[in-house]
Formats: structure tokens, sequence, C-alpha cells
């Protein structure tokens, strides 16, 4: 009987990698550098099993990836270092486009934000020079989605997501012969989780060892940002932040940045938790001692103190610092100012420094990938996916503080030679330094492994590339850290 092509179904075809490359030239150092941008999807596969048998290799999901590689380099002798965001649910537009690539926004800074339409200028301090780069998008973020028929939630979760990157990076690796590079990894915010759940992943995954691992705005123990009920450890930790803060904007006046963090530094570490833990049985007297304390490190007034029980919350900081004065502060960048539109409310969920910077960043991706990576995709730019942030999983720590701490201290212990870069912003108030130094403190590695870790401060916030001093340092810090760890 012959077949009825009118009622004929045709499979859809499997996807496919849509990489696109171009060439491009860069000037940095008074040297003209030569290199090719590689840019697309990477599908990602899994072997299926069904009643213990191997279905094959499935594909589950297209990852968004942008190469740039130094034409004419040795692959041996050549770094390579992988780089993302965090979020949960951000592409790696920031560091991408803010800090490590060879073009780079102009987005402006503090008091002088980028006005539209907005600027992508080469970036003369791009990491090109000591290190190939390899951007990563995580699934549901910029273009990388799951595929057809597939579940994108099975990917919002600490371990999914660790693998899918994971994948990424090993099938790059071995696609384009770079077993035997020095390898890096970069991450920002989330991405510090990412990248420290990573460190020990691929070691034991894949038997990939890293030279190093960048780790910008950090958060490695959850417990030392959640503000939650019994929990008094953040009140103490963003002190120093919030003292910053205030700094910047003239509560505190006649003393020196440098003056004003290391005090609240010292009362973080002594008589503030030693008062938080006295709970109902702190004496009168020692309470008024630490309103009034408190009150001259956060520019806050006694009375708002007293009320909140000496507990200040962050986004509540955020919004009440300035409420005289009808403004807020950022929350990633407390230099920034923004306004609401009721000053009655408790805490602000609008953050200036955010939405100061989101609109030339999205701006610039959309524009570069298709006119200048000649990449087209009609998928919207997932910038930050909300669904992602919202539904992220943690089940894997149910029950126990999330940390990676442990995992990053194991990778170190396992492989002596990784080094570990940390950069901190004192005006960042979503992972605020001391919490950050706290952690370090507590890493459980051997002494011989502490001087592997090393640390820098910038006079900025959480993306502290958008100050433009710290931007330029910053390059001069990574770039030292790749040439000195890359054991070349």
């Amino acid at each position: 009987m012959a077949n009825d092509e009118s009622t004929e179904t045709t499979k859809p075809a499997a996807p496919t990698d849509d990489l696109v490359a171009t060439r491009h030239s860069v000037t940095i150092g008074g040297q003209e550098l030569h290199y090719t941008a590689t840019t697309g999807r990477i599908v990602l596969r899994e072997e299926v099993l069904t009643d213990g048998k191997s279905e094959g290799f499935q594909p589950k999901a297209e990852v968004f990836v942008t190469a740039y590689t130094l034409d004419d380099a040795d692959a041996a002798e050549r770094p390579v270092t992988f780089a993302f965001n965090g979020g949960p649910g951000s592409s790696s537009i920031w560091l991408h486009l803010g800090l490590l690539g060879p073009r780079r926004v102009v987005s402006g800074d503090a008091g002088s934000v980028a006005a539209p339409p907005y600027e992508l200028v080469d970036n003369a301090e791009s990491l090109l020079p000591y290190t190939d780069l390899v951007f990563i998008d995580p699934v549901s973020t910029g273009y990388s989605r799951a595929v057809e028929g597939e579940k994108p939630g099975d990917y919002h979760g600490f371990t999914r997501d660790l693998e899918s990157v994971g994948e990424v990076i090993r099938l790059w690796t071995s696609r384009h012969g770079r077993w035997i590079s020095p390898k890096f990894l970069a991450g920002e915010s989330y991405g510090t989780t990412r990248a420290a759940g990573l460190a020990d992943h691929l070691q034991s995954r894949y038997g990939m060892y890293l030279n190093g691992v960048m780790l910008i705005s950090v958060v490695l123990e959850f417990g030392t940002l959640d503000f939650y009920a019994g929990n008094d450890l953040p009140y103490t930790l963003f002190l120093p932040t919030y003292a910053a803060i205030a700094h910047y904007h003239g509560l505190i006046p006649d003393r020196t940045l440098d003056e004003v963090i290391a005090d609240a530094e010292r009362f973080a570490a002594g008589r503030y938790p030693n008062a938080l833990a006295q709970g109902n049985r702190i004496p009168a007297d020692y309470r008024a001692e630490v309103v009034t304390r408190l009150a001259a490190l956060t520019g806050l007034s006694e009375d708002y103190i007293d009320r909140v029980d000496l507990r200040i919350e962050h986004q509540r900081f955020y919004t009440e610092l300035l409420r005289s004065q009808r403004r807020t502060v950022g929350r990633l960048d407390g230099r920034f100012l923004g306004w609401e539109q009721d000053y009655a409310i408790d805490a602000s969920g609008k953050d200036p420094s955010f939405a100061a910077i989101i609109g030339p960043y999205a701006a610039a991706l959309n524009h570069y990938v298709r006119a200048e990576l000649g990449y087209s995709n009609d998928l919207h730019y997932e910038t930050l996916s909300s669904d992602a942030a919202k539904n992220w999983s943690f089940k894997e720590f149910e029950g126990a503080q999330i940390t990676v701490a442990d995992k990053l201290a194991d990778a170190m212990r396992t492989n002596p030679h990784l080094k570990i870069h940390v950069a901190s912003g004192y005006y960042d108030g979503a992972t605020p330094y001391f919490a950050t130094e706290h952690t370090l403190a507590r890493l459980n590695i051997p002494r011989d492994l502490a001087a592997n870790i090393e640390v820098k401060y910038y006079p900025a916030g959480h993306m502290m590339y958008v100050h433009e001093p710290s931007r330029i340092q910053q390059a001069v810090d990574l770039a030292a850290f790749i040439q000195t760890a890359s054991n070349r």
C-alpha cells in the first residue's frame, strides 16, 4: 500500500550549533592584536537511559557563548578564561561588555549616567593580551534555552547549573585543543558561587585542574547575607558597607573612607555582635551605647536604630538613609541615587544603581552581536531572567546552610597550585566585602595555602568597573593575576 504523503509527519530536525566566526583587531598598550570572535549557541546533549538502556545522546539545551581567541597564538602557552555573571539568572553581559572583552559599553557612573543613544568603544584595558576569553550565558539567560520538549526549570538550580556550565567548558576545551592551556574561571556575584562549585566539579568529574579562579563580588556562604529571624550575622557583616555608603553621601564628615570603615570593622567584630547575642539581657546603658555608635557609623538616627532593635536590614537601610532628602541609594552600588513615589515605605523594591546601567548594556549587546559579530537571533536576549531568579532551587542544601566554601577549599586542597583572586567594592550593598572577609578567614585550608588567595578592594560597587578609576585598576590587577598564575 502506497504511503499517503499528505498524512506523513516529518520529524523536526535536531538542533545544531549555530556559531558564527568573525575577524577583528584592537590596539591595546600600543600593540595591535588580531583576534577571532566566535559567537552563537552550542547544543548540550545528555545520554538518555530508559529501563537501563541507552537511547543515545539527546539534545537538551542550547547555550549561547561568545569566545575571543588571539590569532596565531600558541594554544599550549595561551591561557583561556571562562567567564560568567550570576543572578542567579543573569547573562554574562556585565563582565563581557563592562570589564573583560575587547569592546565595552560607555554607561557613565553615579551622578553622570550616560544618556541614550549609547556608545560602544574599544576596550583598551581588555584582558585579551593575556588570555583568550569565553563568555557563557547559562540556560534561560542571554540566548540560551532548553530545546523543544525539555523543561527550562530543570536547569534553574545549583547542581544542574554547575553540570551544564561545566559541560560547556569541557566541550569548548576539547573542541579547541586547549586541555594543556592554562585555564581560569571568572565569576561575578552568584557567578562566584558557580565558579567555586565548578573548580571542584571540573576536577572531580573531568580531571580538569585550573590555574586560577577570579571571584568578583563574592557570595560563597549565603548565611552571611541572608537576613532571617535568628540570624544576626548579616547585621554585623553589612555594617562597614553601610558606613562606607553613609560616608560617600556626606553623613560622616571630616574623616577619610579608610578611617570610617576601619572604625566600623572594629565595632562589627567586637561589641556589636556581642550586644546582639545578649538579646533582651543586654543592660540598658550598654544598649544605649550601641545605639549611639551605630548612628554615628551609619548616618541613621538613634531613634530609627532603637526602633529596629539594633538590627539594620539592608533594603531598609537603602531606603532610610536619605529619606529626609527624598532619595534612595543603590543596593548594587550605594553611590547611586534614586527616587520613590512614596517616602513612607519601609523598604524600596527598586535599585537605582541597576536601573542606571541596564539600558546601556542591553542596547550595546543587542547591537553588538548583530552589527559586529554577525549573529542574528529573534529571541529576546535575557539580560536577567526573572523566572530563573524567582524559581532557583537549592534543594541540595535542604535543612543546611547554602555554602560552596567547602567546595572551594576542597578544590584548593586537591590542587595546591590553584590560585584565587578576590575583588570587592566598598559600596557593594549586595555582597559586602566584610562578609567575604569573614568567609575567607574561615576557609578550611592549610595555612600553607592561604598565600594562594589575593584580595583587592575598590571604591565602587558590585560592578566596580562602572567606576572608571576602579575599572582601570581592576584590569591591571586581573592581568597581573593571570600572568602569575599561568605558570608560563
